[in-house]
């Protein structure tokens, strides 16, 4: 199978590229090098034979046009997307640009494309999207598929409408698509501006670590090559027009991931123990989801698909990773914004 992933060289993006090639697929890696992107992160495939790359950004189409062109992809993975909220509060703008008027183009690229080939069933426009789209829980209950969309950031706001697109194209012209809409990444590669990587770089660095508000927002945790091999599930066995939802059956508060990391630090890097007494809680975002929970029963059973590692299984992996990976992440907090307090502008 010829893949076409979009934003290959991000944190989720890389982990599918990686799993792909892996096993046996063709990849082309198609991303801008924008601030959160990393060449690194592909490093371990760039010399594979399955393997290409395209420097491009989704908002050109033209460019989108040649690489389908030139490639003959027979399935889009389209992860390609700003992500961070904070930064969406900061500079709504881009995430319009990238996450609707890229997926806009990707889906026009995708469909003349597809026309052009005679419409094979067999092709996929994969799009990867999150469980924000669906708003803030209370106590109890979990997103499914039927969830009705209520975004409440920027961020979540454009991915939504990117939701919205993929299915009009497929319900207005046929193409063939699937969704899924995932719950918190964590793992390797992770860029140092979320939660994880936050708190395991300031740790090591012995600087306050920040915890927005009370730290009782609860997520639901998916360690990143469980949820890239849920995507390659999904594009091999899913029905087409149907969305799946992707957790990680791992639900956490904030502040209990934090504490979490700081007892494993405290056991894998006990210089500068106990870690904890960095924890320092700060003003909380401007319309702070307070829970997320993903039902994962449809992809379950559907499709046969479930989380291969637990919470803290998952974590002391990542923990790990870190610590052996300096030369990886170090370079990375001389970016933009790195280390900064972003999203208080509201």
């Amino acid at each position: 199978m010829k893949l076409l992933v979009t934003g290959g060289a991000g944190f989720i993006g890389s982990a599918v590229v990686r799993l792909a090639v892996a096993r046996g697929h063709e990849v082309v890696n198609l991303d801008a090098m924008t601030y959160a992107a990393c060449a690194e992160n592909i490093a371990s495939v760039a010399t594979s034979n399955l393997y290409s790359f395209e420097q491009a950004d989704i908002r050109d189409r033209a460019a989108l046009s040649r690489i389908f062109a030139t490639h003959q992809p027979e399935v889009v993975m389209h992860l390609a997307a700003e992500s961070h909220v904070d930064r969406s509060i900061d500079g709504p703008g881009d995430f319009i640009e990238t996450n609707i008027t890229g997926t806009f183009n990707m889906l026009e690229a995708a469909r003349a494309f597809w026309v052009e080939k005679g419409k094979p069933a067999s092709f996929r426009f994969h799009h990867i999207s999150t469980d924000e789209v669906f708003g803030s829980l209370g106590e109890t209950g979990q997103f499914t598929e039927t969830t009705s969309y209520d975004p409440r950031s920027p961020y979540s706001a454009s991915k939504a409408a990117s939701d919205h697109l993929v299915r009009a194209w497929h319900e207005t012209y046929g193409l063939p698509v699937v969704l899924t809409n995932c719950s918190n990444n964590y793992g390797p590669y992770h860029f140092p501006e979320k939660l994880i990587p936050v708190t395991i770089l300031n740790a090591l660095h012995g600087r306050p670590i920040p915890v927005y508000g009370a730290g009782e927002n609860v997520r639901d945790w998916l360690y990143v090559e469980d949820h890239a091999d849920a995507l390659l599930t999904v594009v091999e066995k899913g029905a087409v027009g149907r969305s799946y939802n992707i957790g990680g059956e791992n639900e956490a508060r904030n502040i209990d991931i934090v504490r979490t990391i700081c007892s494993l630090l405290d056991d894998m890097h006990p210089q500068g123990a106990p870690h904890e007494r960095l924890i320092t809680f700060v003003t909380d975002r401007p319309g702070h989801d307070a829970r997320y929970a993903i039902d994962p029963q449809r992809i379950r059973t559907e499709l046969g698909w479930r989380p291969s590692v637990t919470l803290e299984q998952g974590l002391r992996q990542t923990v790990r990773w870190y610590l052996d990976n300096e030369a990886w992440w170090q370079p990375l907090l001389e970016r933009q914004g790195v280390g900064q307090r972003l999203g208080v502008k509201a």
